[in-house]
């Protein structure tokens, strides 16, 4: 620990991203054991992942993002909320329109898998930079570095459901297992560029990171509604919408639980 505690801010958002990178690609790795499970249990998977991701987009995004807003008025941060999670969704919306144009009616597939990544590619850049703003901000003080760690664990906890939630329904889709859990770890790659970036530029990453937070929240939810949501109800129902509630109330668990 005296070893961590001596490194620059920057080593230690490094360290700390690399572990919640290294838990999305654990919740990602799951996919190989879903080689022989049979279709219902990927439906619940989709659905698993839609409350996931509705969860998070409230919970680790919208909400954080108005705590940070905490100081300035009420229509400021409502502007900020309102237009930066539109942005989000203009963002996969638009994303939707130029891939389904330029691909083929064979590659639907293809399509639904790069907007569910850059979704959630999204939500992890503004999670990675909130870790090196926190590691940047504690510099030389032992309370604010105890909570930076705390805040990394949490993340890192979130994020397993998280890479599963990317993985699973890209298998279920007919992609294969190696392919699902590459796209999965690597939508948490990006926390680890984006800690140490928050960390070396600690104010005005957290100026721009309530503007990041909206944006990613709005593109999550796009991405539940054109991609997932149609995919899991389509089969069943019943199944789906277990899922989804019992992936929503997951992440708000993890997320009230773990702060």
């Amino acid at each position: 620990m005296e070893l961590f505690a001596s490194l620059p801010a920057w080593a230690q958002a490094l360290a700390a991203t690399l572990f919640t990178y290294a838990m999305t690609a654990a919740g990602a790795s799951l996919v190989f054991f879903a080689k022989r499970l049979p279709h219902v249990f990927l439906t619940a998977a989709t659905g698993l992942a839609a409350g996931i991701m509705i969860a998070a987009s409230f919970f680790s995004l919208l909400l954080p993002a108005m705590d940070r807003l905490g100081g300035e008025s009420k229509l400021y941060a409502a502007f900020v909320l309102a237009l930066g999670f539109m942005a989000g969704c203009a963002f996969i919306v638009s994303a939707d329109l130029v891939l389904t144009r330029s691909m083929r009616e064979d590659q639907e597939r293809e399509r639904g898998s790069a907007l569910m990544c850059a979704a959630m590619t999204l939500h992890n850049v503004p999670e990675g930079f909130a870790v090196g703003v926190a590691f940047g901000s504690a510099a030389g003080n032992a309370g604010l570095a105890v909570a930076a760690l705390m805040l990394a664990l949490g993340i890192g906890i979130q994020n397993f459901p998280e890479g599963m939630c990317v993985a699973l329904p890209l298998k279920r889709s007919g992609a294969s297992a190696g392919r699902a859990f590459f796209i999965g770890q690597m939508s948490g790659a990006v926390e680890v560029p984006a800690g140490v970036l928050g960390a070396l530029a600690v104010g005005l990453i957290s100026t721009l990171l309530p503007w990041a937070l909206a944006f990613s929240a709005g593109a999550m939810i796009a991405a539940v509604c054109a991609e997932l949501i149609p995919s899991g109800f389509s089969e069943n129902k019943r199944v789906a919408a277990a899922g989804t509630a019992i992936g929503f109330a997951l992440m708000m668990f993890l997320d009230i639980f773990l702060g």
